[in-house]
């Protein structure tokens, strides 16, 4: 909600501050940023002095509405965590794409995170024997950890971002031509650049070429797949029960709770119904989600005067059409976090459509037909694929590739491989869709 008068310039310097923090400190200072103890001191520096400075009914909107969002990420986190894929397959490049299909859909029910760590071992498992696999992760961060989670709001944070303020759970499902094509498209290019490079690599084991049989192995997936904590998905139904709970009793403290509280249950039954064997043998570690945690409270208090001031200087800015709001959104999603980048211009978009103070996200859906808040949620979604740090999952892929003895490029050398391959096919999302 707008209000009527909006805070200071300086009021954003904390959360401009903390966005810069977590996408620069990683580069500049890894071995300081490492320190859990760090981030927790970083953070409460920035936010603990805007919380004290917001009203108080404004500071507990904002930490329920982090409670609800670290309950989606944790509980997805953990039930994936807890299920354990084992495959016998040997990779080529049908049943690698096959692979990453899978995961194009998985993303949308596990979250880019909870897909990510479930599949990648059993690519890189099934693909040991090839010497050239950096394509593979490539693709993988490309498709699964990011463009994939598109369609639903358990996909990607900032869709959930974007359901918490009002945007209906079946909204998202209207993106599937945006996603169809993009996706594809990337599933048709890894099939091609797979077969050619299978066919100039040979097994490092056997000496024989890596796609030797290629219709046996997809024939055989379903019986050289090994499934341990398969009663886990029962956990998974329950947590998109409780989003869609949350969306069936509106907005609001109870909803919030009760939701939350539904899918805290499911991650500790998880927990208490796994073996502690069976997280070990997936490599599981708090790590990732702590470090969400952590950053994501200073980041829910910090945001809200930054948005007060989007929603009221909307109207200067020059930003109108979709197109330009698909890649303003992209490009800081690309260097930034991407969930309060989608807040950030999704409240640009609210304050200029003139739909009112009382108006919140999800009217956006219906305003201009939807086009600005599907190029919002499309931008931030694919184009956090375009460097390590543009989305949560890339980084922790990346290091299960180097920990299994994939030599993976550095920064710059995946933004070459982005640039050449999403960049242009952004513009073609870009002309085709806004």
């Amino acid at each position: 909600m707008v209000s009527d008068s909006p805070p200071g310039l300086l009021a954003a310097v904390p959360f401009v501050l903390l966005l810069l923090g977590i996408g620069l400190f990683p580069l500049i200072l890894p071995h300081v940023w490492h320190y859990d103890s760090i981030k927790v001191l970083f953070t409460m520096a920035l936010s603990v002095p805007v919380a004290l400075l917001l009203p108080a009914e404004t500071t507990q909107h904002a930490l329920l509405e982090y409670f609800a969002f670290m309950a989606l990420i944790g509980s997805l986190f953990v039930v994936a965590g807890n299920i354990h894929l084992e495959a016998t397959w040997r990779g080529t490049p049908l049943t690698n794409t096959a692979l990453l299909a899978v995961g194009a859909i998985l993303a949308n029910l596990l979250g880019t995170t909870g897909a990510s760590m479930l599949l990648i071992r059993v690519l890189l498992g099934t693909n040991r024997g090839r010497s050239r696999q950096v394509h593979l992760v490539i693709f993988f961060i490309f498709i699964v950890s990011n463009t994939a989670g598109l369609l639903t709001p358990l996909g990607d944070p900032p869709l959930f971002l974007g359901f918490l303020h009002g945007v209906p759970f079946t909204w998202t499902f209207g993106l599937m031509p945006q996603w169809l094509f993009v996706n594809g498209t990337l599933l048709g290019l890894f099939w091609l650049i797979d077969t050619r490079l299978a066919e100039k690599t040979t097994d490092m084991g056997s000496g024989q070429s890596s796609t030797v049989n290629l219709a046996p192995g997809i024939h055989q997936l379903a019986s050289t797949l090994f499934v341990q904590g398969e009663h886990n998905l029962f956990f998974l139904l329950g947590i998109v029960a409780a989003v869609l709970l949350k969306g069936r009793l509106g907005e609001g403290m109870f909803s919030l709770v009760a939701s939350g509280g539904l899918m805290l249950l499911m991650g500790g039954l998880s927990i208490r119904t796994t073996p502690a064997a069976l997280r070990r043998l997936n490599g599981f570690s708090w790590g990732p989600v702590l470090e969400v945690g952590i950053l994501f409270a200073g980041l829910f208090v910090t945001m809200g005067p930054a948005i007060q001031i989007l929603e009221h200087k909307s109207p200067e800015l020059g930003i109108h059409h979709a197109w330009q709001y698909f890649w303003l959104t992209g490009i800081l999603s690309s260097l930034l976090d991407n969930a309060p980048t989608y807040v950030a211009f999704a409240s640009l978009a609210l304050g200029g459509s003139g739909l009112g103070s009382s108006a919140n996200f999800g009217d956006l859906a219906h305003w201009e037909g939807g086009a600005i808040l599907a190029a919002i949620s499309c931008g931030a979604v694919f184009m956090g694929a375009n460097t390590y740090i543009g989305n949560g999952p890339n980084f922790m892929v990346k290091s299960i590739a180097e920990s299994q003895g994939v030599r993976m490029p550095g920064f710059f050398g995946y933004m070459i491989w982005s640039g050449a391959i999403l960049v242009p096919l952004f513009g073609l999302c870009s002309l085709l869709f806004f």
